[in-house]
């Protein structure tokens, strides 16, 4: 165990299920477990589509407080979160932690099917779908299915026509980030 001390019994219990790995509360809706009582009410919270806090400046909501205050350093540029390495700031204390795996070269996270490693645990999940082949995401025109969000945003755009990148050379717009990044070459290849 480790050496942390509390004045309160009750914090002691609730620590000591971090190092047992007891999950008491569990969710009658998905079966996520967690430690605590309070998470597992904030939770409850992104079943039941109420999302109480709101921001001032765009009006998005949100079901928790501290991702509201997260949100608004959006619209502030605050960035109270420097790497100590390369003073690189970050307006969420997460965002810091995978930065510092750059310079560290740590890669925490590990697929145990292939063995890949990742800076990111929400990099590992999208990643995990590919061997599950589990497609979440499917287009409501052609019902194709996907196991990234990214990839079904993307895909439609052949369907509406969406041409979001644009060359500023020439005005020339494209379907693809890649294939931009592609006709670029064109124009500087020209000038040598």
């Amino acid at each position: 165990m480790c050496c942390k001390t509390y004045t309160h019994k009750s914090t002691l219990i609730t620590h000591k299920r971090l190092h047992s790995g007891e999950r008491q509360y569990s969710c009658y809706v998905c079966h996520k477990t967690f430690t605590q009582k309070i998470y597992h009410i904030k939770h409850n919270l992104s079943h039941s589509g109420e999302r109480p806090y709101n921001c001032d400046v765009c009006h998005k909501t949100f079901t928790q407080r501290s991702n509201l205050l997260k949100h608004k350093r959006l619209h502030t540029c605050e960035r109270p979160y420097s790497c100590d390495v390369c003073s690189k700031t970050f307006p969420q204390k997460d965002k810091l932690t995978t930065h510092k795996c750059l310079h560290s070269g740590e890669r925490p996270y590990c697929c145990d099917v292939c063995n890949k490693t990742f800076t990111e645990k929400a990099t590992l999940i999208k990643h995990k779908l590919l061997h599950s082949g589990e497609r979440l995401y499917c287009c409501d025109v052609c019902s194709k299915t996907f196991t990234q969000k990214s990839n079904l945003v993307t895909h439609k755009r052949l369907h509406s026509g969406e041409h979001p990148y644009c060359c500023d050379v020439c005005n020339k717009t494209f379907t693809y980030k890649g294939n931009l990044i592609s006709h670029i070459h064109i124009h500087s290849c020209k000038h040598v």
